[in-house]
This record gives C-alpha cells, structure tokens and sequence, in this order.
C-alpha cells in the first residue's frame, strides 16, 4: 500500500496542491498513508490565492518543516512517493545541491536515495540556465520533474478543470488509479 508525503512550497500554483490533496482523499484506498509538509511561504501564497487556510483541513497527518523526526526523513519509513507541489525553484536547488537542511530537502534526498519516486512539479516561466541544470541534476539523479503545464485537449471549462490535467498526470506518475480524461478514448 502507497505511503505518500506531499510537500506544498512557497511556488504561485496553491490551487494545484489542493486539488491535488482532495483527489488524493478521494481514493484514499490506494494509499496507506498520507502526510503534508507547508512551508511558512507556502501557507501565505495559499491564502492570498485562495483566500482561505484549507490546507489545514485534510484528513492527512501534518508535519512542521523542521520535524527531523517524521518517518519520511528516514529511508526506513518506507515512503514510496514525495509529491512537492507547487515546488518553488528554490527547493529544487536545495535538493539538486544535496542540501537536507529542512523536512523537505531531507525527504526529498532520502526518497532519491532509495530509488523511489520524487515528483517535483515545478511553477516558474521562464526557467533560467540555473533551474535548467538543477532540474537536470534531479532528473539525473531519478527524480521527475513534472511542469505545472496544463493541456487543453480534454478542452477543459473551468479553471479546476484546466488545473485538473495536472494533477490527474501527478497521480498517474505517483502510480495510482485516477478516473480522467485520456486521449483517444
């Protein structure tokens, strides 16, 4: 069963990670646990896209940025999945440089480590040669970067709809089951 810890930074793009979070525990017999990190950055951008503090809301086990302590700093937790959505480019060069210097980097260090799935889904335009390589050195080390780029041919509606082909592409890489749309059916 799927241990999964989700990491929501500093990055424009909250609605993804709260999307994310209410699709997550709506097929909440996939995974066996599901554990939220918010930076202090990520709280702020929250509320003023959002205009609410719903990321205090889900039925996930919270954990403060500088909780050494949480199963997921350690390979022996056995996490299978790090999602950090919006990952702000920040993050991605703290990891990329090896810096475990809070909960996130430490995560995110230990589950490339162990050869299992780091999922940054990255909110910046444009990239610049320092986040081109950082997103490489990730990559290379066997993370995936996943652009907060929507697509249009499930011609979506609304603007959960358009953010929806995101996320929906997150949960497929993370390896569950998500009903959407897929092209050519």
């Amino acid at each position: 069963m799927n241990k999964i810890v989700i990491a929501i930074t500093g990055a424009s793009g909250s609605i993804y990670a709260k999307l994310l979070l209410e699709k997550l525990v709506s097929i909440k017999s996939q995974w066996s646990a599901l554990d939220l990190v918010v930076t202090d950055n990520a709280k702020l951008v929250w509320e003023t896209e959002l205009g609410d503090n719903d990321y205090e809301k889900y039925e996930v086990t919270y954990y403060k940025k500088d909780d050494f302590m949480a199963p997921f700093a350690s390979g022996s937790g056995n996490y299978d999945t790090m999602i950090i959505i919006p990952c702000s480019m920040g993050t991605i060069g703290r990891i990329a440089s090896g810096m475990s210097n809070d909960l996130i980097s430490r995560a995110a260090d230990v589950v490339l480590k162990e050869k299992r799935k780091l999922i940054c889904v990255v909110r910046e335009t444009p990239y610049n040669l320092i986040h081109l390589k950082n997103m490489g050195t990730i990559t290379q080390a066997g993370g995936i970067i996943c652009p907060a780029t929507p697509s249009f041919y499930s011609n979506p509606k609304t603007i959960e709809e358009v953010v929806a082909t995101v996320v929906d592409r997150v949960i497929d890489l993370a390896g569950l089951k998500i009903d959407t749309f897929r092209w050519g059916k």
